[in-house]
């Protein structure tokens, strides 16, 4: 990618995010923050006012869109060259969010909802769109420390479900990023099996591998993968840093990162 790895700074406007929840709830704490992912080297921000952490309570338009909008209009001022990724999966506040000048949507549902894909066909934005296990109105997510062995096959089968889905709604390649999701319904096991299989991931999606968002950042399988699996969320830099670097030598470019460096 032109530039060098293109990443993606994180953050989290809600209460209860897994890594950093209620930091960024104050408007000024967050526009500091975006400032200094900026100076780290992020190239874009991605905003996220509903925590889809296992066991997070969903919120409703109003709340989530009440956490985004004023920063979203203050970022746009402030830094007019910063692109703004929208994470969210609900049809109205990606509306809301376009209207005030958001150039990419990023549903960690991978666009399942028809209102929200035909709000992504409709549009010129860029799309992040995320592999995942609905349960009901929330995530189904099991026990992550299940010791029993899988494979990566019903993940890889869901990503190309999902870009199925975008490709038969009109959408072109050029301006997707496909996300394999580590965590989203997955045991330690299958997201340890998603990780053995990126290096022939691009092949097996028929996709290029510079298309593929990796949203690996303070994830609790890096703490597993590196046998410290209570190591706190915000004690993971390291890991994230290092898995990243594993990551670009198989030709990854894209990452939605807490932290640079």
């Amino acid at each position: 990618m032109k530039g060098g790895p293109l990443f993606i700074g994180i953050l989290n406007l809600t209460p209860d995010s897994f890594s950093d929840g209620g930091r960024f709830l104050d408007p000024e704490a967050a526009l500091a923050h975006a400032a200094e992912l900026v100076q780290a080297g992020a190239r874009m921000l991605d905003l996220g006012a509903e925590s889809t952490r296992p066991g997070a309570a969903s919120v409703d338009v109003a709340t989530e869109w009440g956490r985004l909008e004023p920063l979203l209009s203050t970022l746009r001022t402030a830094m007019p060259n910063i692109p703004l990724s929208l994470d969210t999966r609900h049809p109205a506040v990606a509306a809301k969010g376009l209207a005030l000048g958001a150039s990419v949507l990023n549903d960690v549902t991978g666009f399942s909802d028809p209102a929200m894909l035909e709000l992504a066909r409709s549009s010129t934005c860029g799309l992040i769109a995320m592999r995942s296990r609905k349960d009901g109105a929330g995530f189904h997510m099991p026990p992550y420390r299940d010791s029993a062995p899988t494979h990566a096959r019903q993940a890889i089968a869901e990503l190309i479900s999902i870009r199925d889905r975008l490709s038969s709604a009109g959408i072109t390649q050029d301006r997707v990023l496909l996300d394999p999701g580590f965590g989203f319904g997955t045991t330690f096991q299958e997201d340890l099996a998603i990780w053995g299989a990126l290096a022939g991931l691009s092949v097996e999606l028929d996709w290029p591998v510079e298309r593929i968002c990796l949203g690996l950042s303070r994830k609790r399988f890096l703490a597993a993968r590196a046998g410290t699996p209570d190591l706190p969320p915000a004690q993971r830099d390291r890991l994230t840093a290092a898995a990243h670097g594993e990551a670009i030598d198989w030709g990854y470019r894209v990452f939605r990162t807490h932290a640079i460096g």
